[in-house]
């Protein structure tokens, strides 16, 4: 991920991904103990959809590589300075927060021996760190090559889906949002993470739900998304690394402000400044 906003002046909390630990026990059951929705609450094309979920790639692509190129970032890594060590990959994982480890882990169970099993016990030993003990100088290159196998790139998409995208949609559909919803509801979870800290995607969602309602629980869709984007700005302003809020401000707001609720292209949205177009 290249968050070009970011600041590099010293360790940053661990905000985004506390969780990551335990996050396959996290991921297998529904979030904050959600129930099914009710029929008929969500759209039946949702982000799940391999159309729409090509767009959220792209989407989630432009805010964390200023790229609409998502497929190239398999081979990204760089320590970009915001106290988790090294980020890299489709959906950044993070050497300091544990899903960079499962990763690894992951890739190493399906191809044993591969050119990234070597760095399992030194990315045990710096998880919940920014250091790179144990992976300079070769690391960054040896990822590199990795991304060059299918089996390390199909490795990235399981986990991104089963740590982040499958939860999202999951309790995008227990709360009767459409794809939209489900999108805002991902990049949320790819930010912040699903911990107990109050800056985590269920304390967001928390926060949301004390000013409105889900359309599952009769409430009014834009009014509660807008309530959840306000919650999310808010928890986006507690760390400086991620304080430029324009993901949300210039792109999801505008989303929704059009009422497109379907994510349905053409689309056109502003990162930091810069534009986008999906036709």
């Amino acid at each position: 991920m290249v968050h070009i906003f970011r600041a590099a002046d010293g360790p940053a909390p661990a905000s985004r991904r506390t969780f990551l630990t335990v996050a396959g026990a996290l991921a297998a059951v529904p979030l904050l103990g959600s129930s099914p929705a009710t029929a008929g609450t969500a759209a039946a094309r949702g982000l799940d959809d391999p159309a729409k979920k090509e767009i959220a790639m792209k989407l989630v692509s432009s805010a964390e590589n200023s790229s609409l190129d998502w497929k190239a970032q398999y081979q990204y890594i760089e320590d970009i300075g915001d106290g988790r060590g090294y980020t890299a990959g489709i959906i950044g994982f993070c050497s300091g927060t544990g899903d960079m480890l499962d990763l690894v882990q992951l890739y190493a169970d399906r191809k044993p021996g591969n050119v990234l099993a070597k760095y399992l016990p030194a990315l045990r030993a710096v998880d919940g760190t920014d250091s790179h003990a144990g992976l300079d100088p070769n690391y960054p290159r040896d990822w590199r090559r990795a991304a060059q196998d299918t089996a390390f790139r199909q490795a990235q998409n399981d986990e991104r889906d089963r740590v982040y995208f499958n939860p999202a949609v999951r309790q995008g559909t227990t709360d009767g949002l459409r794809t939209l919803g489900q999108f805002i509801y991902y990049d949320a979870i790819v930010m912040h993470g699903d911990g107990s800290d109050p800056t985590s995607f269920r304390n967001i969602r928390k926060r949301a739900l004390n000013r409105a309602k889900p359309p599952a629980q009769g409430g009014n869709e834009t009014t509660y998304l807008n309530a959840f984007l306000d919650a999310r700005v808010w928890a986006m302003q507690q760390e400086e690394a991620h304080s430029d809020t324009s993901r949300v401000d210039t792109a999801q707001r505008v989303f929704l402000r059009n009422g497109n609720l379907d994510l349905d292209p053409p689309l056109d949205w502003k990162v930091y400044g810069d534009s986008y177009h999906i036709g």
